[in-house]
């Protein structure tokens, strides 16, 4: 019980980053590489108000929110979209964007390691145990699920249940039908592709609050966001929040009946398996 309350902490956090990934490949069609910097950028922020300002790390979301979005909508319009208008179909897109975005993340990396340094970051947040279930979990993991809820779900709801959500949904079936019936398919892609950003740099901010982070941790949650995204079907949010609580439950469980350094390793079995045995994911729909 205690690992699988763990790991569903842990796998809470993770559907936060996924999510932002999966509104950038799934509705902007952009494989974005560099996904993981706007997870560091959100991190040193929520330290940046805990630790110089003495706040609650969750006021740096009035900077980290906007921030974010108006950051991805910049590099959107400005290197993506380009892009976007010279692919002649959706897989030179994903070779240009992967080549763009993965040279943007060594980039960015730079620019954080001039800035921060090299060395790791903490910050002591509701660093306080609370129990559940007969054992004991840190304030700080519990209240980052519960934000994890609180953001997955209104991003569902608002997908689900809105005329502006259900665009996104149009476009990530099928652009070229989304644009004959009057949707604006370039303004609400580059749209996805902040929210996306914002959504991400949210995570690193909620992340922040429990974990240890340097300036050049971004990658991995790159790779584990991307593994979710693929898992659960690209461009569904409700897979991606399920692929995150199995892959947060499996990082937990390795971790602690086999060995800490082999959660990565079993991140990519679990990944192996869902390619050779449902390449669509657990809630995509098959091709054939």
């Amino acid at each position: 019980m205690q690992i699988l309350i763990t790991g569903i902490l842990l796998g809470g956090v993770y559907a936060i980053i996924a999510v932002g990934l999966s509104l950038q490949y799934g509705v902007a069609r952009i494989m974005n590489l560099a996904l993981g910097e706007m997870l560091v950028a959100g991190a040193f922020a929520a330290f940046w108000f805990a630790t110089a300002q003495a706040l609650n790390p969750y006021w740096a979301l009035l900077v980290v929110v906007p921030g974010g979005f108006i950051a991805n909508w910049l590099i959107y319009q400005f290197l993506l979209r380009p892009l976007v208008r010279r692919a002649k179909n959706r897989g030179q897109l994903e070779v240009d964007s992967i080549l763009a975005t993965f040279g943007l993340s060594f980039t960015l990396v730079g620019i954080f390691l001039w800035i921060f340094g090299g060395q790791f970051f903490n910050y002591s947040f509701l660093s306080v145990p609370v129990e559940l279930f007969d054992s004991r979990y840190g304030q700080n993991r519990v209240l980052a699920f519960a934000m994890a809820v609180l953001i997955c779900g209104a991003l569902w709801i608002w997908l689900n249940h809105t005329r502006s959500g259900l665009a996104l949904r149009a476009i990530s079936v099928d652009p070229k039908a989304a644009s004959l019936v009057a949707i604006d398919v370039e303004k609400t892609s580059a749209f996805a592709f902040a929210l996306g950003g914002a959504v991400a740099a949210t995570g690193g901010l909620v992340l922040s609050t429990f974990l240890t982070f340097d300036a050049s941790i971004g990658i991995v949650f790159t790779l584990k966001a991307l593994i979710i995204v693929i898992m659960g079907g690209v461009g569904d949010i409700r897979g991606a929040v399920v692929a995150a609580l199995v892959l947060g439950i499996t990082e937990t469980l390795v971790a602690r009946l086999i060995d800490p350094g082999l959660t990565l390793a079993a991140a990519y079995v679990l990944f192996l398996l869902i390619l050779l045995f449902r390449p669509q994911g657990l809630f995509g729909r098959s091709q054939s």
